[in-house]
């Protein structure tokens, strides 16, 4: 009788890497060398201008600066404890227009015991077994001690958990992971290894309906015949679906891509997230205090930069990268969101254009009620040919006065009002 095989909560992969994420406020620009952790596999060293080659310029810009525009810095590191390993630190600056000193803490880990107790500890289950990962030599508030400090959870723009990208390999005993030939399809179970990596639960913790079972796992990304990948608001895995046979396998070029490229695909959806958060707030604060169209303007001129800056829906010709952020911006709905201040933000300017519109008519209509009777009084004496310094002060005298009787008048008040940028239609 053959035995089942284990449950993922008890499986150790062949190659099991993790890269956590996790906001922090930066303090100062730390001493640490620049651009991102330059990972090496043989000959090849992923720094910024290796990685720069794999996305369009935009899509690099925003990724790792421009010449005196420094976005990250990275600190290799080899501390062991409790079956992790810390390869290294990156930070990430991902300033906006109103947080100038937000930015991203990554954690590089390789993992030499269970990868789903480690992601369930991430996540603050309540009945994980294992404690949490980041305390004591991985407390990253000790690690980044005077560079940076841990955002405050209740922020706006704090995720609850860090992030998790996290890649497993399996073994040919894990066949619940593997296609058990080239063309063959994977068995149900590989999705649901993939699903609890990503969601970094077991079914314990949380039970998918099977009602929607199929829209848990609709984002899928199969990046070959070899690993797939998926992509959900906490959390990302990749998992592999045949045996790694170890040193010079493509599972070493696969693990390298998942720490390199294609975080940085999720991390381009983190500063897209962050900063549709804060346009959002934005948006939400635009009656609070006065200044309409100062505020309008700021708001319009924000959106305009992140769109030229950050909102990137294509990265480069290479599909996987693209597939990642487009399923990292559907988990959290950025394009409809984005979409929603974009029209919003078009009320907001033809509200101001009104505005404005109605205030130049008013004050052609304080110039018209000023002026009529006066122009009126003076035309008859002009006529008349009365040249009298009296009957000139007596016309001015009585111009003031039909002017201030017009101006109490509903029509009056309308036109000051309007002057005031107030609403006409409040008026009696």
């Amino acid at each position: 009788m053959t035995a089942s095989p284990p449950p993922l909560d008890e499986v150790t992969g062949a190659r099991q890497e993790l890269t956590v994420v996790l906001p922090v406020r930066l303090l100062r620009v730390p001493g640490w060398p620049e651009g991102p952790f330059p990972f090496e596999l043989g000959g090849r060293r992923t720094d910024a201008p290796t990685r720069s080659t794999y996305f369009a310029p935009a899509s690099a810009r925003a990724l790792y600066g421009a010449p005196g525009r420094r976005l990250r810095w990275h600190l290799p590191l080899d501390v062991k404890h409790d079956g992790l390993t810390l390869l290294g630190l990156e930070l990430v600056r991902t300033a906006t227009a109103r947080n100038p000193d937000h930015a991203l803490g990554v954690l590089h880990f390789s993992v030499e015991r269970p990868l789903l107790p480690v992601l369930r500890a991430l996540a603050g289950r309540r009945s994980a077994t294992a404690g949490d990962p980041l305390t004591g030599p991985f407390d990253p508030a000790a690690l980044l001690t005077g560079v940076a400090d841990i955002r405050n959870h209740a922020a706006p723009f704090a995720i609850a958990r860090p992030y998790t990208i996290a890649f497993l390999t399996p073994t040919s005993q894990h066949t619940p992971a593997l296609r058990t030939g080239v063309d063959e399809r994977l068995p149900a179970t590989a999705d649901q290894w993939l699903w609890q990596l990503a969601s970094r639960s077991t079914h314990e913790d949380f039970p998918v309906p099977p009602e929607t079972a199929g829209e848990q796992l609709k984002d899928t990304i199969r990046i070959s015949a070899d690993w797939s990948a998926l992509v959900l608001r906490q959390g990302a895995a990749f998992l592999g679906h045949r045996p790694d046979t170890g040193t010079g396998d493509f599972f070493e070029f696969g693990a390298l891509h998942s720490r390199t490229v294609y975080l940085d695909a999720l991390l381009l959806g983190s500063l897209q997230r962050d900063h549709i958060d804060e346009l959002t707030d934005e948006l939400s604060d635009v009656f609070n205090s006065s200044g309409l169209a100062r505020r309008v303007a700021t708001l319009e001129r924000n959106i305009a930069h992140f769109r030229s800056t950050y909102w990137r829906q294509h990265l480069t010709a290479h599909g996987p990268a693209n597939d990642l952020l487009l399923a990292f911006q559907h988990q959290h709905r950025l394009p409809a969101r984005f979409s929603e201040i974009l029209t919003e933000a078009a009320d907001y300017s033809r509200l101001v254009q009104t505005q404005e519109s109605q205030q130049i008519g008013a004050a052609l209509g304080v110039l018209t009620i000023l002026g009529l009777p006066l122009g009126t009084a003076l035309g008859i004496l002009q006529v008349i040919g009365d040249e009298s310094m009296t009957h000139l002060l007596i016309a001015v005298a009585l111009s003031i006065a039909t002017a201030g009787a017009i101006l109490t008048t509903r029509y009056g008040r309308m036109v000051l009002s309007s002057l005031r940028g107030g609403d006409a239609r409040q008026q009696p």
